[in-house]
């Protein structure tokens, strides 16, 4: 309501503009600054005088009646909620800004998903991108040691898809592989879809069949759960050829 927002501009901070939440602390003038600024001051920003460690135990108590607009409400989330449910609901916002979906953290870009596949043909041009619902994805030297990420783009049904084998290796040497699909798209979005690994060798097959997660989710909580096709090194080579494992993505529309 409009006497949330009144109220919840009480409460910016002068330095970031974002919000001033318990404990609150003020100068002996009664200003606030907010838990983030507030290490990187030596003295109060409005009055210039000194911090202290006073607690302003009435704002606290009003913060805990406010509805504060979502951090992302200037990109178009139009949720309010109170202080104590802001960072859970802000870790998963869908107005939240995407990261690159590349496996491993070496690229820190970050942008709105329209820019993602932009992104990805500027700043990661050796992803090979094949087109069509039912394709094989060929991961080379699987042998490698340590671990090693192998990457590929699928379009189909108007969508881009990114086809993820991730291999680690555990501290007593023994090696892992995880498979996993995820939509360049929203949460939303990939309900809308379904995939399937397999794993094909003379008479033998492995499969794995799931909803595709969204880039927003990203794949590392999947992969820490097992919730992706998982398989040992001696699956690997059982279905390997020359060191070379191809895997058969099919993605299909529920």
């Amino acid at each position: 309501s409009g006497n949330d927002l009144d109220l919840a501009s009480l409460f910016e901070c002068p330095v970031c503009f974002d919000y001033v939440l318990p404990p609150i602390l003020q100068c002996q003038s009664g200003h606030l600054v907010c838990s983030n600024c507030r290490p990187k001051l030596t003295c109060c920003p409005t009055c210039r005088g000194t911090l202290g460690n006073i607690r302003n135990l009435g704002m606290e108590k009003v913060a805990m009646t406010v509805d504060f607009p979502c951090k992302y409400a200037a990109s178009g989330c139009e949720v309010t909620l109170r202080y104590i449910q802001k960072p859970e609901h802000e870790e998963t916002c869908e107005y939240r800004p995407y990261s690159c979906p590349c496996p491993g953290a070496s690229c820190k870009w970050q942008g709105s998903l329209d820019q993602v596949m932009p992104h990805l043909m500027t700043a990661h041009k050796s992803i090979t991108n094949l087109q069509g619902d039912d394709i094989v994805f060929l991961a080379t030297d699987i042998n490698l040691p340590g671990a090693v990420d192998w990457v590929m783009m699928q379009s189909c049904f108007g969508h881009h898809f990114m086809l993820v084998l991730e291999k680690q290796e555990k501290l007593d040497g023994h090696q892992q592989f995880f498979a996993i699909v995820q939509l360049i798209g929203t949460r939303k979005q990939a309900e809308n879809f379904a995939y399937r690994l397999e794993l094909n060798g003379p008479k033998r097959r492995l499969t794995w069949e799931a909803t595709p997660r969204s880039i927003h989710e990203g794949v590392s909580s999947a992969i820490m759960n097992s919730d992706c096709l998982v398989f040992d090194s001696a699956i690997a080579h059982m279905f390997a050829d020359n060191g070379n494992l191809g895997i058969n993505v099919t993605v299909s529309v529920c």
